[in-house]
């Protein structure tokens, strides 16, 4: 992937604005609705084709519709596999949470009183409908625009065109965040620059047409675009909403200083956000030895175009016996870095002794202690 930032920014392309898309960037909308489709397909005998679900990421509901029709010989029309199937995904829409950063980028761009639209393919209707579960969303977009609201949705520029005219910013002078092939090209047509967070791991070395490709709205570093920098780190740790990981430990045993990989049970391979990457710590509970500090480094292997999750961890104690194969919950605090190059899959995990000296400290602070009377430790 491409590096944090532009190459060069000169005065003329100042960034003033910025404009990020809904589903798949600020919100996990495609994990909590992920089922929505299979479910309705099993109803016709038909199954999910991935591949095929993936190039549609970015679009039109309309344009999708009328594409799932006929890739799946269903015998309706678009308008009627619409009515049939928009109920199912509205019931899950309550389920979509912020991804990782979502919620700290749009803090920090009204704390400084920077411009930032809000540019969906969805239906203004149903954008409403999605942001009315997340507290503070709506009041804080200086433009929210949807597909509905201008002649052509993406990959036309118009959304992006429209939400500059209405931030009264020149497109320029705009920076576009994006998860989808379709919204980068729209960006591009626009003449803004933009920023991939790609929710398709697979499709990731097809967005070099974007200035900046990241893992995660947590690589983000607006100081490379002529915005204010973030100052939220606490000394080398970065607080994040808290991210639940559960599964068994597998690895050589009675050895703290070798990351054990984790084989997440299926609530975690559900909910965890593709979108989750780099190295993090917490606190691990073991099912029969109790509370350990925990560094974990999370994210991709990609293998004959095939994407596996890949989660190791390492914890800051020691073992009397083998602790291989137990159960572990895992509840993730704070964000230490991204994870190295990917060209060395050996080492893209790797977990550093700075990384653990970083994580010992961190846990040692308030603002990251465990309290298991405090309800994101109450599950």
């Amino acid at each position: 992937m491409k590096g944090h930032g532009p190459d060069s920014l000169s005065p003329e392309t100042k960034i003033s604005a910025v404009i990020l898309d809904l589903d798949g960037t600020i919100l996990n909308t495609e994990k909590a609705t992920e089922s929505v489709l299979e479910e309705f397909l099993a109803k016709y005998g038909k199954e999910v084709d991935p591949g095929k679900e993936e190039n549609r990421l970015g679009q039109m509901h309309n344009e999708s519709a009328a594409s799932i029709v006929k890739d799946y010989d269903l015998p309706l029309t678009a308008s009627e596999f619409s009515k049939e199937i928009m109920p199912m995904y509205t019931a899950r829409w309550p389920n979509a949470k912020a991804l990782p950063g979502a919620n700290r980028l749009i803090s920090h761009l009204h704390k400084h009183k920077i411009p930032f639209a809000l540019a969906s393919n969805s239906k203004r209707e149903n954008i409403g409908e999605k942001l009315s579960h997340h507290k503070g969303w709506t009041e804080l977009f200086s433009v929210i625009l949807g597909s509905d609201q201008v002649k052509s949705g993406k990959p036309s520029p118009d959304l992006f065109l429209e939400a500059a005219k209405r931030m009264g910013v020149d497109a320029a002078h705009c920076l576009v965040i994006e998860d989808s092939l379709v919204g980068v090209r729209a960006s591009k047509n626009a003449g803004m620059k933009v920023v991939a967070v790609p929710s398709s791991v697979r499709l990731a070395d097809c967005y070099s047409i974007a200035d900046c490709v990241l893992h995660s709205l947590l690589e983000f570093q607006p100081e490379l675009w002529g915005l204010p920098e973030f100052k939220d780190w606490v000394q080398n740790a970065l607080p994040i909403e808290p991210l639940h990981v559960k599964g068994l430990l597998s690895g050589i045993p009675n050895d703290s200083s070798v990351p054990l990989s984790i084989i997440p049970d299926r609530a975690t391979a559900v909910s965890l956000p593709d979108q989750v990457s780099g190295v993090y710590f917490g606190w691990a509970i073991l099912s029969t030895h109790g509370i350990f500090k925990a560094v974990v480094s999370i994210g991709w292997e990609l293998r004959g175009g095939i994407a596996n999750r890949v989660i190791q961890a390492c914890l800051l104690g020691e073992f009397d016996k083998d602790i291989s194969g137990e159960q572990l919950e895992l509840w993730i605090v704070g964000y230490i870095r991204q994870l190295c190059s990917e060209a060395n899959a050996s080492t893209a995990f790797e977990i550093f002794p700075e990384d653990k000296s970083n994580a010992e400290a961190a846990l040692d602070l308030p603002i990251f202690s465990y309290d298991e009377d405090l309800p994101i430790f109450s599950y």
